[in-house]
């Protein structure tokens, strides 16, 4: 937790930087929430040239959707949406006026990863700190 699923289109620039953008996001999520790196999912979908709109418009440029834990103060999610936006749009070499990023919540018990039922946010301190002492 987070995923990170971006929606492409396949001639886009973001197909040939996909694993940079990965790496960005990962960088800016573990940074700005104090998550641990092994947490952040990407994903990256794509679509023929012609298959995302807006206004009913088709629009050349990507969308991602993003789902992470709630519990975060507005400060920090707003910090986390700009610092994914600008690591898009600067690795990914994509407009950043053309991208578009949507930040959804859950509880942390509506996650399962490795077997396991996730932690609330608030606690991933407490996770980040046991690794440095292992």
């Amino acid at each position: 937790m987070p995923h990170y699923q971006f929606i492409i289109p396949s001639d886009s620039n973001t197909t040939h930087h996909k694993e940079a953008i990965a790496v960005a996001f990962t960088e800016v999520h573990t940074r700005v929430t104090g998550a641990p790196a092994d947490y952040v999912n990407c994903s990256f979908v794509e679509v023929a040239p012609s298959s995302l709109f807006v206004g009913g418009e088709i629009i050349r440029h990507g969308r991602m959707v993003g789902i992470i834990r709630g519990g975060r103060t507005e400060e920090v999610k707003r910090q986390l949406l700009t610092e994914l936006a600008e690591a898009w749009s600067r690795v990914g070499h994509e407009p950043l006026g053309k991208i578009a990023l949507f930040l959804h919540e859950i509880p942390g018990y509506q996650a399962m990863e490795g077997g396991q039922i996730l932690g609330e946010a608030s606690e991933d301190h407490l996770l980040v700190n046991r690794e440095v002492a292992q």
